[in-house]
């Protein structure tokens, strides 16, 4: 297969960038699952943006910076608090239908935030309603073509340069080259990884396990945030619940249904992620039992309903009726600030590849990502990427030598799940140093399973080998990382330092490095 511009993921960076790129040539968008299956999808919190009124760019840029925990590129912040504006008055020309009241935009506040400033599209369904806007864009445009169900095992290098990737299709059970003048990664999170998560089943890190096997540079791995709540009950999926119910007056309870938030941070429930989600962990701890509940009953008969439609009848599906109960809650792998190192273009390491969205690491979030900020950066830098990837439309196209791979045994049944229990044990909310090195000594012990270059029959094999690389990569981040910050946090170091105000970087076949914020 040939094309001239090759998109790898079609949640909302791939999309806005493959939008971008078209009038320059062919663009082909590959998905390993249907269309519509990304984190885009199940986004609910809304798209934070500085339009409203009692908002300005500049507060917008602080809230973030604030977040970031030092670790924000203030470049690469502006840049996105600056076009985010732009880029969501363009979706709404798009047909893209935001919640508003009396002709105006309606904004709700999230934790961090100053202001009201985050928009929402059906209550909770922003992120389909963003998703759905930028696909059916991109269909009308002739020279996007979309293919579903292709799991890409690998990029294709050339003297030093990506021309390509090498797609699994599951129909023909055959690998398929697919030659490209560029290559977009924007394949979303790493949430799978780990034991709980409210990361869909895509989320196993294919995009920065594939470049970190290619020879890009990976940053900032160590800074995973765990979403405070997301639905604790058995049978049922780690379902988002939203940081707009704390936002909209939501409390958390524990299992003697006392408050307990003023304990461990005075913005209570509208701290941090990072803070919540170990105030939970903590206050479990405390009494020795659970759960803890987030409790909406104080909010008005149909309320919740009307707010959050999508919210409650996921809830009510599993037999919890949110204006009459509580629901329980536990912390939960939600999203990656670290990703494949990028300059704020979305330009990697690696001449002719590119990475957007997640599975990037531009600066924008540092080490603690603020509240709806994600759907705005795929917007923003997806865009960039795909203005900025037109100038290779006048390239020749590689035909690069496949690499040989090497015939891999049967992984057994329960691989995933054993990988998925290691990073949440060793790699998870709270960290040591004793931990981290029992989890990297477990993961040498499991090498040989996972070494470059196998060669894999199913989907399933592809994504456990990326599961292993990435938790891999966490790991080992996170045991160099001697302090707590942002999303990452070690009860051996549980205080910032300032040595490590920097941000952490590595490359395949070399250690752990810190370079200054801002650093090229």
């Amino acid at each position: 297969m040939e094309t001239d511009f090759l998109v790898i993921g079609g949640g909302v960076a791939g999309l806005s960038a493959a939008i971008e790129a078209a009038p320059a040539g062919r663009v082909l968008v590959l998905t390993k699952d249907r269309l519509r299956e990304s984190a885009t999808e199940y986004s609910q919190g809304g798209v934070a943006v500085a339009l409203s009124d009692e908002d300005e760019v500049g507060l917008h840029e602080q809230d973030t910076l604030q977040a970031g925990a030092g670790l924000c590129d203030p470049r690469a912040v502006r840049a996105l608090t600056e076009a985010g504006p732009r880029r969501i008055e363009r979706l709404i020309e798009w047909g893209a239908e935001f919640d508003s009241a009396g002709g105006k935009l309606s904004f709700s506040i999230e934790g961090a935030h100053s202001v009201n400033r985050v928009l929402h599209a059906g209550g909770d369904s922003t992120g389909k309603e963003i998703g759905r806007t930028l696909l059916h864009k991109a269909r009308s445009i002739d020279a996007i073509k979309f293919q579903s169900f292709s799991s890409v095992v690998d990029l294709l290098v050339e003297d030093g340069t990506v021309c390509g990737a090498l797609a699994w299709n599951e129909e023909q059970r055959e690998l398929v080259p697919v030659h490209a003048r560029a290559v977009l990664l924007a394949t979303g999170g790493i949430g799978r990884i780990y034991r709980e998560t409210t990361n869909p089943d895509v989320a196993t890190g294919d995009g920065v396990a594939m470049a970190y096997r290619a020879g890009a540079v990976i940053a900032n791995m160590e800074m995973v945030q765990f979403h405070p709540t997301a639905l604790f009950l058995e049978g049922a999926p780690r379902f988002l619940l939203s940081e707009a119910l704390r936002g909209e007056g939501a409390v958390l309870r524990n299992a003697n249904m006392q408050r307990f938030m003023s304990r461990y941070h005075e913005s209570e429930e509208l701290a941090p992620r990072d803070v919540v989600s170990r105030a939970i962990v903590s206050e479990l701890a405390r009494l020795r039992r659970g759960p803890v509940y987030l409790d909406l009953t104080h909010l008005g008969d149909g309320y919740v309903p009307k707010r959050f439609p999508r919210i409650y009848r996921t809830c009510l599906l599993y037999g919890v009726d949110l204006e009459v109960e509580p629901v329980p809650v536990h912390p939960a792998a939600h999203y990656a600030m670290g990703g494949i190192l990028t300059d704020h273009d979305g330009a990697t390491t690696l001449p002719g590849l590119y990475a957007a969205g997640e599975a990037a690491c531009n600066g924008v979030h540092g080490a603690n990502r603020l509240a709806s900020n994600s759907l705005l950066e795929g917007l923003v830098f997806g865009a960039r990427c795909g203005e900025v990837i037109r100038k290779h439309a006048g390239e020749s196209l590689r035909n690069p030598t496949l690499p040989s791979r090497k015939r891999a045994s049967a992984l057994p049944g329960n691989a995933i799940a054993n990988l998925r229990h290691l990073a949440w044990r060793h790699a998870g909310i709270t960290r040591s140093g004793e931990g981290l090195r029992a989890g990297l000594e477990q993961l040498d012990l499991l090498s040989t399973m996972f070494e470059k270059g196998l060669a894999r029959t199913s989907r399933h094999g592809f994504e456990t080998d990326n599961m292993y690389q990435v938790i891999r990569l966490i790991t080992r981040c996170a045991f160099a990382r001697e302090e707590s910050r942002g999303g990452h946090y070690r009860v051996d170091f549980p205080s910032a330092r300032t040595e490590f105000r920097k941000h952490s970087r590595i490359r395949r076949g070399a250690q752990v490095r810190f370079v200054e914020v801002g650093a090229s």
